[in-house]
């Protein structure tokens, strides 16, 4: 039903070309997910990428650089951040240890910062 919808809105016009962020879960770094598809979004201009390597406990969040993914690296507090969506952030230790107060605390500081305030008014226009 979703996917119908979906593409009714890609027919009429309401989305145009690659999302800007795609975020996926893949059992580990050797799937088809961190090869063929990650080819893919860069060849049709997905801007960022977030994946959680499932068996390795990872996070990667890669970023679109002249054509070519760069992986993001946390901050000194261990929080990868999207320089597409201001404000989308995660905090990756707390997330692999199902800390969830801790990750939803860093995600509503992003929230609530400028930088995101000014993206959805952007967004609204």
């Amino acid at each position: 039903m979703l996917r119908k919808y979906l593409d009714s809105l890609y027919r009429i016009g309401k989305f145009r070309g690659a999302p800007e962020l795609i975020v996926e879960i893949a059992a580990s770094s050797a799937s088809y997910d961190l090869h063929d598809k990650l080819r893919a979004y860069r060849r049709n201009g997905v801007r960022e990428y977030l994946v959680w390597l499932v068996q390795e406990q990872q996070f990667r969040w890669y970023e679109l650089d002249a054509g070519e993914y760069v992986q993001q690296q946390p901050d000194q507090l261990g929080v990868l951040s999207s320089n597409v969506f201001p404000g989308l952030q995660l905090a990756v230790e707390p997330l692999l240890a199902g800390e969830m107060q801790r990750v939803l605390a860093v995600l509503q500081e992003g929230i609530e910062s400028e930088a995101h305030q000014d993206l959805v008014a952007r967004l609204a226009r």
